[in-house]
């Protein structure tokens, strides 16, 4: 039995069951008994926990995932150490690997990957937005759960991306989705984890790796030099546009490649609205890519024979480990052969030295071109733009962030890598006046701009209580991403003369009673010689003058278990999901999920019987492999 299987840790979490093991850590399945709820909990291997390194990646890893907070992503819930044990708590997730699920599936359709690839880059957009690089993107790190949410998980080597840290020291990763400058050990940016996020995206749409070989360091300069098989070579029906998104995300010339995830994510979304979408100008640029290779063109045949022949080095858990304990003078010439193969790579992918020694200057608050004109930097540095940040007192095309830093002194490899200040996305605010608040809040939500939306009530002669009568800021108001929108919600006039209901329906008089500005409060029933459902009393006399918002009781005739009703709704299945094997269906009522159903792709609806008390009404929607419909109110 495992050591730790049955330990308890800071009297609060036991640990029941080893479901998982990677190459730092250990997870266990855990119960925490303050909570009363199942965990996943990581534990440091007790072969590295003395290790000072090994416990600093350890809580890096913890404190870096700890700040993201995304549906996206893996939540952390607590970060500890007990009696010389390093761990971290994480949710506990019910689903499998992405790619144990490519494993079952044998063949997926592009609507399946489109589906997990849109996931996977939200999750990315949240963690480089935060200022974290994954760096070790494949399919055994992300989930599939069984409503089909995807979370990328272990963030095992993530850092801080402006940590300054590089891979020359280490061959983290998996290199069949290892980037191009990763295997050069250069410093990383988020385009590293778009290019990885770009081979997991062709091996879902062709059913393959898009580079193979007997060996790590082959695997890994194919993916510096080689191109592969383009996707539809593999699969005819993908379609054009979608195979152009992941040729960009994977072009090896990383100016060429998509700048950020959320620009990957644009062109994903404009997709999914139309396949047919004009994509031309990707074939362009990476028409431009190939014309601009290096004049000395990597030997990349002859190294691939040479390692062939010699057979000297394997690959194990995304570390290079070297084999055949009897061939250890090959081994030498092995090592040297390759460090000479990566020292070749990178004097032919760096610049140019200089025999002077250059400070670097302060790029803040230049655009790149102004930049450029500089004396201190013109004929002496290359800046290259690596990605955008949003960074708070820039304008949109200023840098905000650089490296090497301002002040540091270069001899050779004079380049300075730049983050600019991108165009925020805005799109104007919509008219949601006379609209319920749950379907506004989705309209707004659908914008994707992580807006902050609050909710406010106001007493309002034109709109009947429960709509939206006012928002702040008023349509056509430009929206950026993070606003603030609020969203004021009739109660109905100021003042209200409350008239008869003695006599009506229970149904009727409750719509016209939050018509008037009242709030119609739980009936109270008893029997009496009137029809079943009609109103026999009321708590506020008629003719009284109250406040709109006010509380009404109607008194009706019967017994509550006589004044249930169900209504029928029927739902509309999004076209992405055609041709699903399977769409799980959750049917929602005033937020809170009442059935959860599983349709085939083939299905154009879904449909379920709402219950609830006659004259109540609810706001109902549904939700189709996590995307949701439109809203509507219903009255029973």
């Amino acid at each position: 039995m495992d050591q730790y299987v049955g330990k308890m840790l800071d009297n609060r979490y036991e640990l029941l069951e080893l479901i998982g093991s990677g190459g730092m850590a250990n997870v266990y399945k855990t119960k925490c008994h303050r909570l009363n709820r199942l965990v996943a909990v990581k534990i440091l291997k007790s072969e590295l926990a003395q290790d000072a390194d090994f416990r600093r990646r350890f809580r890096d890893e913890s404190l870096a995932v700890a700040k993201l907070s995304h549906a996206n992503i893996m939540s952390v819930y607590d970060v500890s150490s007990s009696q010389g044990i390093e761990y971290i708590v994480m949710e506990l997730l019910d689903g499998i690997t992405l790619k144990q699920y490519m494993e079952r599936r044998n063949h997926m359709n592009w609507r399946e990957a489109l589906h997990f690839i849109t996931q996977i880059m939200r999750g990315l957009s949240h963690a480089h937005s935060r200022g974290i690089i994954h760096r070790d993107i494949k399919p055994q790190n992300i989930m599939v759960l069984r409503d089909g949410t995807v979370k990328v998980a272990d963030f095992g080597i993530a850092c801080l991306a402006d940590a300054n840290q590089t891979l020359t020291q280490e061959a983290l990763g998996s290199v069949h989705y290892i980037s191009p400058e990763q295997a050069k050990g250069e410093r990383l940016d988020e385009r590293s984890d778009v290019y990885s996020a770009g081979v997991v995206l062709y091996e879902m749409l062709t059913g393959r790796l898009p580079f193979e070989g007997d060996n790590a360091v082959s695997v890994a300069i194919q993916h510096l030099s080689s191109v592969p098989l383009d996707p539809r070579e593999v699969n005819p029906e993908i379609p054009e546009a979608l195979e152009l998104i992941c040729k960009k995300a994977m072009c090896s010339d990383i100016n060429h490649r998509y700048a950020s995830a959320d620009a990957m994510l644009s062109d994903l979304e404009a997709f999914r609205k139309n396949p047919e979408v004009d994509l031309d100008y990707i074939k362009e640029e990476l028409t431009v890519s190939k014309d601009e290779k290096p004049t000395n063109d990597l030997p990349v045949k002859e190294v691939k024979e040479s390692l062939r022949k010699k057979e000297y080095v394997e690959e194990s858990s995304a570390f290079f480990r070297l084999g055949n304990k009897k061939l250890t003078g090959l081994l030498i010439a092995a090592a040297a052969l390759i460090v000479l193969i990566f020292v070749f790579i990178l004097t032919s992918f760096g610049s140019g030295s200089s025999y002077g020694t250059h400070e670097v200057p302060n790029l803040l608050g230049y655009t790149v071109e102004e930049a450029n004109t500089l004396e201190e930097v013109e004929d002496i540095f290359t800046i290259e733009v690596v990605g955008q940040k949003n960074v708070e007192g820039y304008e949109p095309g200023q840098i905000v962030e650089q490296t090497p830093t301002a002040g540091a002194e270069r001899k050779s490899n004079l380049v300075i890598q730049v983050y600019t200040c991108p165009e925020q996305k805005t799109v104007s605010m919509p008219n949601l006046l006379g609209n319920v608040y749950q379907s506004a809040k989705i309209v707004l939500q659908n914008y994707d701009l992580r807006l902050n939306i609050t909710q406010s009530n106001g007493f309002s002669d034109e709109y009947p209580a429960g709509q939206i009568m006012e928002t702040i800021p008023a349509a056509g108001t430009a929206l950026k991403r993070g606003d603030a929108v609020m969203l004021v919600v009739s109660k109905g006039p100021e003042k209200i003369t409350v008239p008869t209901f003695v006599g009506m329906q229970y149904e009727g008089a409750k719509t016209q009673a939050e018509k008037a500005g009242l709030v119609v409060g739980v009936p109270v029933y008893e029997y009496s010689a009137a029809p079943i459902g009609q109103v026999i009393g009321q708590s506020i006399a008629e003719t009284t003058t109250v406040q709109g918002g006010t509380e009404i009781v109607f008194t009706v005739s019967g017994s509550a278990s006589q004044q249930n009703r169900t209504m029928t709704v029927e739902f509309l299945m999004p076209e992405e999901l055609y041709d699903e094997a399977s769409v799980r269906v959750e049917f929602i009522m005033d937020d809170q999920v009442v059935n959860v159903q599983f349709y085939s792709g083939d299905d154009v609806s879904a449909s379920y019987n709402f219950e609830g008390v006659v004259g109540s009404a609810a706001t109902v929607y549904a939700k189709f492999n996590g995307i949701a419909s439109a809203s509507q109110v219903i009255s029973f």
